[in-house]
């Protein structure tokens, strides 16, 4: 072939080539138009879709609202009749949802949306399934909220509650035989009846969790936290905590042996579970004025100076206000004044005191409900929840969807980042509730001491409520053996026992709310970690902590008026849940891990000084197994048969 011809020959196929790519460049082309209208298309649907869910959340959080706080048989058949229209309105929205080709976006935000409307929650069961699973939520709820038992003193007086009654007899009575009493019939009155409706929602809730594409409601809860190892990460974090907690623990085991006689509380043992001064041995803050280990310093009273001073309910709340509005953050609107319950109505009806914020997602109405009381626990309660307020108030303009915490452990963190700082002694002096006092070495174990009592040994208690539910829900701990395990936990990891032996008859996680009212629990345990992470920050943009420097300990700072903190804060609050939880921390920290090194220099000096004392007592360190019953031989051997044991030494960090 000549040169010419050659020349040719490679000129028709370059143009050959070239043809074929422009068709391709044409037709990719086309499609990214095409793409481009399509994810238009579903943005414009998002947007109204949102509207939508504002509607609909609007209407069933106002539900929810009339009957927890006027619970009578018609406002809970009002409650379920609209639970079930919007689950069927959801049901039908999710199908649309599921017909947009959202896999494909390049919007990474839209993405995000599509993804979160894609799991349409409980509203995917079948109608009669749902109904089934509200009525098993509402019953068990209404047993805990009507639960009464009869006075120690005089058993014809039978009408105490939850709140105030029984909490205040474990606040203030130190008698172990009336606070047994009134552990053991709590938990009959407000435990053992909702065992049948805690089977039927465990099986609805399952049913919903496959439907939604998960194995058990417990991977289905673990997936808001948006990571596969998220239990071996809660595990890490227990790991680092224990030490401390064993310290503590040990300290508080030979100060009530020490008053109560090793007849009543064991030298190794666990520790019997009415005398930690709080019906779910949860916290021990009440117990504090009498294991003190600076007894003859002056106590931080909270409570007697609001009473001395005059402080009413509203006014506390006015104060928790004062502090966010400090950080320039935003004050409460007219509507949550005009809209809250701060206080137990005195008309006779029966209500769920338990403490909570709402978000009735129209940006503008914004509750708290509250059986408050004037006290020190009442006083940093309000601060709490007032913090979950402004965690609505800074996310309401976001999309509905994103109108959350960036994970369940987030808004809980909030309003107790608020309250480290009011409690500080500090900040009390500050505000007029503390007169000038000393602030000695001894005065700051004291301190920490009772923080401790409060933060640190809630920490086991948190972490066990949803191992619990997480067997339940996979199935590894049956209905037969719902109590042994769960006392199983509470022995391995919070080193406590019930004070009486228990059966399979009894259902003693029912007489927690959050057991009986659906909540994950979890989220606290994760609060009471990041919230000293999220100290830290915020201390150090105060210019109040400085590692190293005893003029600036960690727990001395008090962020209020500090606005670089407060503009901080309010900036990650602002996000909701628009972003992965580990952009939302490291926006405030500088981190994208969970930690638990805050809490660990919040603690030190504490915990060097409850070592020293330990061991200068011979206090033995840790507990050894229970003599009360509450698994059968037959339980204990399927346990170590069908390996609970050895998921139990995982957990527990052994």
């Amino acid at each position: 072939m000549c040169l010419c011809g050659l020349i040719m020959k490679i000129v028709i196929e370059l143009a050959l080539v070239g043809a074929i790519a422009s068709v391709f460049i044409v037709a990719a082309q086309g499609r990214a138009a095409e793409r481009a209208a399509e994810e238009a298309a579903g943005r414009e649907y998002m947007r109204k879709l949102d509207e939508e869910m504002s509607i609909a959340r609007n209407k069933k959080a106002l539900a929810s609202w009339n009957y927890e706080s006027n619970i009578t048989d018609h406002n809970e058949e009002l409650m379920l009749q609209v639970s079930l229209e919007i689950a069927e309105e959801e049901k039908e929205y999710w199908k649309e949802t599921m017909s947009y080709l959202w896999h494909e976006y390049e919007d990474p935000d839209l993405k995000r949306m599509f993804k979160k409307y894609s799991e349409l929650g409980t509203s995917a069961l079948p109608e009669d399934l749902n109904q089934r699973l509200l009525t098993a939520i509402s019953n068990m709820q209404s047993i805990y909220a009507k639960a009464t038992i009869c006075d120690y003193k005089d058993r014809n007086k039978c009408d105490l509650h939850v709140e105030p009654d029984v909490t205040d007899i474990f606040a203030n009575s130190e008698d172990p035989e009336e606070l047994k009493y009134t552990w053991l019939e709590w938990h009959k009155a407000a435990g053992a009846p909702s065992r049948g409706n805690f089977t039927e929602y465990i099986q609805m809730d399952n049913e919903a969790a496959k439907l939604n594409g998960y194995d058990s409601v417990a991977e289905w809860w673990l997936s808001e936290y948006e990571s596969d190892d998220s239990e071996d990460q809660f595990a890490s974090l227990w790991s680092q905590i224990k030490p401390l907690y064993q310290q503590i623990h040990a300290y508080v085991r030979r100060q009530l042996r020490l008053k109560y006689g090793e007849d009543v509380v064991p030298t190794k043992g666990p520790i019997p579970a009415h005398l930690l001064g709080n019906i779910w041995a949860q916290t021990w803050g009440n117990i504090e004025k009498f294991t003190r280990p600076y007894p003859n310093k002056a106590d931080v009273d909270v409570t007697s100076a609001l009473i001395a001073q005059n402080y009413t309910v509203l006014k506390m709340f006015e104060t928790a206000e004062e502090f966010f509005k400090s950080l320039n953050l935003s004050a409460m609107p007219d509507l949550f004044w005009e809209k809250s319950i701060i206080e137990k109505p005195n008309d006779g009806r029966e209500l769920v005191c338990h403490a909570s914020a709402w978000d009735f997602y129209d940006g503008e109405d914004f509750r708290i409900k509250q059986c408050s009381t004037l006290t020190s626990a009442f006083f940093k309660t309000t601060h709490h929840e007032m913090g979950h307020i402004q965690y609505y108030l800074q996310y309401k303009d976001q999309p509905v969807i994103y109108r959350g915490g960036a994970n369940p452990g987030f808004h809980e963190a909030v309003g107790d980042v608020i309250a480290l700082s009011v409690s500080t002694p500090k900040h009390l002096k500050v505000i007029g509730l503390l007169e000038d006092g000393p602030e000695d070495t001894e005065s700051n174990i004291n301190q920490l001491y009772k923080m401790g009592l409060d933060k640190i040994v809630f920490l086991p208690f948190a972490y066990l409520l949803d191992l619990f539910r997480y067997g339940v829900f996979r199935g590894t701990t049956t209905t037969r053996d719902y109590n042994c395990h769960y006392w199983r936990l509470r022995e391995t990891l919070q080193g406590v026992e019930p004070p009486a032996p228990r059966s399979e008859d009894d259902f003693d996680p029912a007489a927690k709310y959050h057991v009986a009212a659906d909540v994950e629990y979890m989220r606290y345990y994760i609060s009471y970690i990041i919230q000293f992470q999220f100290h830290r920050s915020l201390c150090q943009l105060a210019n109040e902590y400085s590692p190293g420097d005893s003029s600036k300990l960690l727990s001395a700072c008090d962020i209020y008026k500090s606005q670089p903190a407060g503009e901080a804060l309010g900036k990650m609050l602002q996000m909701g849940s628009s972003k992965p939880w580990p952009d939302a921390m490291e926006a405030l920290t500088g981190q994208r891990n969970m930690d638990a090194s805050g809490v660990l220099e919040y603690f030190e000096p504490l915990h060097e000084w409850l070592k020293a004392e330990n061991e200068r007592s011979g206090e033995y360190i840790g507990w050894e197994a229970s003599n009360i019953e509450y698994c059968s031989d037959e339980q204990r051997m399927a346990m170590e048969e069908f390996g609970f044991n050895e998921r139990l030494k995982k957990y527990a960090a052994l």
